[in-house]
């Protein structure tokens, strides 16, 4: 079997998290690896459906994309997580399980200003919530706690998305994991 490993990609919206896992994704399935990517978009449809963006839900949330990550990852998947999750306390928690199972886990922090990712802004975010129409945007009116010690922190506002997923791609082989 496969070595398996969870990476998850933290950063705030419209950092390019799921962008870099996308080009990543395509790098190690052509490589022969078995990946998933786990969309966080994707996840609150199917998963998560119902919770709200309160801290306490959003905490559940983490905790569920962790609980299937590590449950892929132990079983010889890349789990590709390019998820928000504001809070180091649930991105704590969601090492600690992979720790007490023997599953490797990276965290690569996307580390776009918000400057950057209000002017990307992919999904309308930072429009809305400049309009009034939106209240509780991470990194804006919200708090995202960046992580203090990342396996990797990326500058994606510096550098290429394929220069990025090839910065992760390295660390994975370093680590032995690709």
């Amino acid at each position: 079997m496969t070595t398996g490993a969870t990476v998850w990609l933290t950063g705030l919206p419209s950092a390019g998290k799921t962008t870099i896992a996308h080009e990543l994704a395509g790098r190690l399935r052509e490589e022969g690896g078995r990946v998933e990517l786990l969309d966080g978009d994707e996840i609150r449809e199917f998963l998560s459906a119902g919770l709200g963006f309160g801290r306490t839900d959003r905490h559940t949330n983490v905790q569920r994309i962790g609980f299937v990550a590590e449950l892929l990852a132990r079983n010889g998947v890349t789990a590709l997580v390019p998820v928000i999750a504001p809070y180091a306390d649930s991105r704590d928690a969601v090492r600690a399980r992979h720790e007490a199972n023997g599953t490797p886990y990276v965290e690569v922090h996307v580390a776009t200003p918000v400057e950057v990712c209000s002017v990307r802004d992919v999904k309308g975010l930072y429009a809305r919530q400049a309009a009034g129409e939106l209240t509780g945007l991470t990194g804006v009116d919200d708090p995202y706690e960046e992580p203090a010690k990342p396996d990797l922190r990326i500058e994606s506002q510096h550098q290429t998305v394929q220069e990025s997923a090839a910065a992760v791609h390295a660390l994975l082989t370093e680590r032995g994991l690709a």
